[in-house]
């Protein structure tokens, strides 16, 4: 081939691949990973932490992945969606075995690599969305009857890690992958007496939730047990499976006159503040009194309640822009799901779109109150390694399903 024919070809090349990349996303994830970094820089800034240096070795290198994954056909996963579940099985076993997870705050879910600190739950919510896509596409779905077989299956796969989650315990990493999975049945056209059905056990569970809860209370008042000094007195009497400092969000959320306010309540309620006065405009980056001077606590100020800073220092506008980003990147999901031309890229895309609706929706309702605490980070821009990767990861299926969509010329 000589110079003009290979010109010739280059450029034939180039005219066939424009288009192939959505920007849309990329870059308000990009937008948002930028917004973190400065204000994990600012609710640092009194101890000169520097873990908005971590941060951005982090986005780098999920950098990379996300580019990684966007040029893998995402038909490819369907052919190892098992390996990858099982795979993604044994760090979830592991890190609960005594000496080998990493215990903080009465909970072991992570596993302490040395350079790394690495998280298998994130794993596994990639691991559920592909095995779930994977078993939707091969099996029939249609009427609850015909449903049954692949219903069964799909409760399987997703409910063993999502116990191993729990006994972790991690609630908040669990909380997300229900409405992932009912989002991709909907989307299956599965018969609606399922969702019927799911609805009412969801409201019995959220009733049985109460009526534990309110238990719980009664427990305490009645033998005048502290609900921070004296937790884990009832659930050692009680079969419902939950923590008592789980119980206590509960009530700090409903009742916080019953919790002490410098105990479990003290977060959502510095939270609250640090959103209520940042006005319009925020009181300028790094001069946010709440976070600065530590009634934000510096534990959590740069992760779980990294929407509180930007709120207090960047206002009601920094606040519309962060949430202008994530429509964005949540809207543009459903684009590419209706742009994809077969079930499995509809499912992926409209998988990763929810998934990451929940984080958002959670971790921003969590900070002003609307929810209990449940410590869910904020996509892209709370600090956090292992979830930056899975982020930059999913984002990068999305990306997939939009460049190798069947109708593309």
């Amino acid at each position: 081939m000589n110079l003009a024919e290979r010109l010739d070809s280059l450029l034939r090349f180039q005219t066939q691949t424009r288009g192939r990349w959505d920007w849309v996303s990329p870059l308000a994830c990009l937008g948002l990973a930028l917004i973190g970094v400065f204000f994990i820089y600012s609710a640092q800034l009194p101890v000169h932490g520097r873990n908005w240096i971590t941060q951005l070795v982090w986005l780098t290198l999920g950098a990379g992945l996300y580019l990684a994954v966007s040029l893998i056909d995402y038909r490819f996963w369907l052919g190892i969606a098992h390996w990858f579940y099982l795979l993604a099985l044994v760090p979830l076993l592991l890190v609960l075995v005594p000496g080998i997870g990493s215990e903080r705050f009465g909970a072991q879910r992570w596993l302490d690599l040395g350079f790394f600190t690495f998280q298998p739950s994130e794993t596994a919510k990639v691991a559920v969305l592909i095995m779930a896509a994977s078993l939707l596409v091969r099996e029939r779905v249609g009427t609850l009857r015909d449903s049954l077989g692949v219903l069964g299956k799909l409760a399987l796969a997703v409910g063993l890690p999502l116990v191993l989650i729990l006994l972790q315990p991690d609630l908040k990493s669990a909380i997300v992958l229900p409405p992932m999975v009912f989002a991709m049945l909907f989307v299956s056209k599965l018969s609606a007496r399922f969702f019927a059905g799911a609805l009412a056990a969801f409201l019995l569970i959220v009733g049985l939730v109460s009526w534990d809860t309110w238990r719980y209370a009664q427990f305490m008042e009645t033998h005048g047990y502290s609900y921070l000094r004296d937790r884990g007195k009832f659930e050692a009497q009680t079969w419902f499976p939950l923590h008592d400092y789980q119980r206590n969000r509960i009530i700090s959320f409903v009742a916080p006159e019953k919790i002490d306010p410098m105990g479990i309540g003290w977060n959502q309620r510095q939270s609250l503040i640090s959103v209520g006065s940042g006005g319009l405009t925020g009181k300028g980056w790094t001069q946010g009194t709440q976070a600065q001077l530590g009634y934000l606590p510096r534990s959590v100020a740069h992760n779980d309640f990294i929407f509180s800073v930007i709120a207090e220092e960047k206002g009601l506008l920094g606040s519309f822009t962060v949430l202008g980003l994530f429509g964005l990147v949540l809207f543009n999901g459903i684009r590419i799901a209706g742009l994809a031309r077969d079930r499995l890229g509809t499912l992926i895309a409209v998988g990763v779109t929810v998934l990451l609706t929940v984080h958002v929706f959670v971790n921003i309702a969590m900070t002003i109150g609307l929810v209990p605490i449940t410590g869910i980070p904020l996509p892209f821009i709370s600090y956090g390694g292992s979830f930056v990767l899975s982020c930059c990861l999913l984002q990068g299926l999305v990306q997939s399903v939009y460049r190798f969509r069947k109708d593309f010329a």
